[in-house]
């Protein structure tokens, strides 16, 4: 036999759930030019951050390749495309870099 249920005094545990969640984990506003995910200190240089992103590309490109020795099929060569795209972004920061040390 099934207990029985107050509705006066039990919760619905789904309608619960929504309103514990809007109260605690409200939605994020999205981003907007006053209001930045992340942004840089200030003071970071142009230099200083295309550094930081090649660094960063490079971190990624690693990672992905790592990952990808670890997959078959599809999903492998589909994380080789992207480590290849990282590795093709670095080579233009690399470029540009090289340029404004030359120029």
């Amino acid at each position: 036999m099934k207990p029985s249920k107050n509705d006066e005094t039990d919760l619905d545990s789904e309608a619960a759930r929504r309103a514990l969640d809007y109260y605690l984990n409200p939605n994020p506003p999205r981003p907007t030019l006053e209001n930045k995910i992340w942004t840089l200190h200030e003071g970071v240089t142009s230099e200083q951050a295309q550094e930081h992103a090649i660094a960063l590309l490079r971190c990624a490109a690693a990672t992905a390749q790592e990952t990808a020795t670890h997959q078959h099929g599809s999903q492998r060569e589909l994380t080789f495309a992207l480590m290849h795209m990282m590795d093709m972004a670095r080579a233009l920061l690399e470029h540009r870099r090289g340029l404004e040390t030359d120029g």
